[in-house]
């Protein structure tokens, strides 16, 4: 493995097993960032640490840790007493249990990092963990301690290595509620199909040919700037027609598909015959029957 710099080191916890590791960061950050300046003069805006009671700016060394009371009072807290902590995690990654990764939400799961052998020791432990974990082909959900918190996460392998995602703790995933339309709508069968048709058209995609347009552009407009020259004018984005006719939208989505892969085959979509409305029920009316005329009586002598 290429020297990585770790940001924790300790150890996982697998039962009596205790297998040295060093944490690394799994990701990298690629998104351009920028600076805030001054638009008259192009200056930088910096930030300077205040203290707000001696008005004055103070050095790192002087800044420590406060926790902020309801009334306003701040508790001092030392790192003094973060490490006294009565945490089994604070430098354990404690396994807790084995689980289906079906069982682990995707909106738990946040920082990943890579579980790196610390050491020739750790070697046949770490490798019996990551074959352990293939043939049962689950995850260990386990805890430990980073950043001056308890935190929960899930070991996985990844090639021939162990990966660990933090995972946010059950009670901070919000329930999503008033999120899904509250109007009540009906969904045809030919809509779901066409629909259907759509997805198998668009196809599955190698996730590493997607790559980030807006970055690459956006190193582009620094690099044309940054030589004098001015950039070019982006054409307008097309502007999209308010969509009234579903099926329309889906089939025209279809046939965009399919002319995008060079196929030519349009959509064949049996739509529903138009609703007659219902005619009115006509309320039967009595025929007048015209009066018979009376017929006149012969007198009798």
């Amino acid at each position: 493995m290429p020297t990585v710099r770790s940001i924790w080191n300790g150890a996982i916890s697998f039962g009596l097993v205790s297998i040295p590791i060093k944490l690394v960061n799994a990701t990298e950050s690629h998104s351009v960032s920028f600076r805030q300046i001054h638009t008259e003069d192009g200056g930088r805006i910096r930030y300077r640490k205040v203290c707000e009671l001696e008005d004055r700016e103070v050095a790192t060394a002087e800044i420590g840790k406060g926790y902020e009371e309801a009334d306003g009072t701040i508790v001092p807290i030392t790192d003094d007493d973060l490490a006294h902590l009565p945490l089994p995690t604070a430098r354990t990654i404690e396994i807790v249990a084995f689980v289906p990764a079906d069982r682990i939400d995707p909106l738990q799961m946040d920082t990943a990092y890579y579980l790196a052998a610390a050491g020739v020791p750790a070697a046949k432990p770490y490798t019996l963990l990551r074959e352990a974990l293939k043939r049962s082909k689950r995850v260990a959900v386990a805890k430990y301690a980073l950043r001056g918190r308890e935190r929960l996460g899930m070991l996985r392998v990844v090639g021939d290595a162990i990966a660990m995602h933090g995972l946010l703790w059950p009670d901070e995933v919000r329930v999503p509620e008033g999120i899904a339309p509250d109007t009540e709508v009906t969904i045809r069968k030919e809509e779901l199909d066409l629909a259907d048709v759509l997805m198998d058209t668009l196809g599955e995609v190698d996730l590493d040919d997607l790559h980030d347009e807006y970055r690459e552009a956006l190193e582009e407009l620094i690099a044309v700037k940054s030589s004098g020259e001015p950039p070019s004018e982006t054409p307008a984005p097309p502007s999209s027609a308010k969509v009234l006719d579903l099926m329309a939208a889906l089939e025209k989505s279809v046939n965009a598909a399919k002319a995008s892969r060079g196929e030519e085959a349009e959509a064949q979509v049996k739509r529903l015959p138009p609703r007659k409305k219902a005619a009115a029920k006509k309320t039967p009316t009595k025929k007048s029957t015209p009066a018979k005329k009376a017929t006149p009586r012969k007198r009798t002598a």
